[in-house]
């Protein structure tokens, strides 16, 4: 029964431990960005877009779709970016263990 209730306290702690990562991530601004930093977006910590900044040369009707295609490039790599610090904290949170494959804190 001793080592249930070690387990019990060791899982109270990882819980804690994964609540107040959440708040931090809930805090963390992540930037992406394409073309040459021509676009970047910025994302909260669950992967909303909060800011998106378009470089003024590419402001001209003809390359609409470059610019398009560029902030959809930008969202990936602040997906991407923001997906390996979760990582990073989830590590710190559990001692080193990684997430499960498929399992996703956003």
């Amino acid at each position: 029964m001793k080592d249930f209730m070690g387990m019990m306290k060791q899982a109270q702690q990882l819980q804690a431990k994964m609540a107040e990562m959440q708040q931090q991530l809930e805090q963390t601004e992540i930037e992406g960005s394409a073309g040459g930093g021509l676009v970047s977006v910025t994302l909260d910590g669950k992967g909303g877009l909060k800011q998106v900044k378009i470089d003024d040369s590419l402001m001209k009707p003809d390359e609409r779709e470059i610019v398009e295609d560029l902030l959809v490039a930008a969202h990936a790599d602040a997906r991407a970016r923001l997906e390996d610090v979760m990582q990073e904290r989830m590590k710190e949170v559990t001692g080193g263990l990684p997430l499960p494959p498929g399992m996703k804190l956003f």
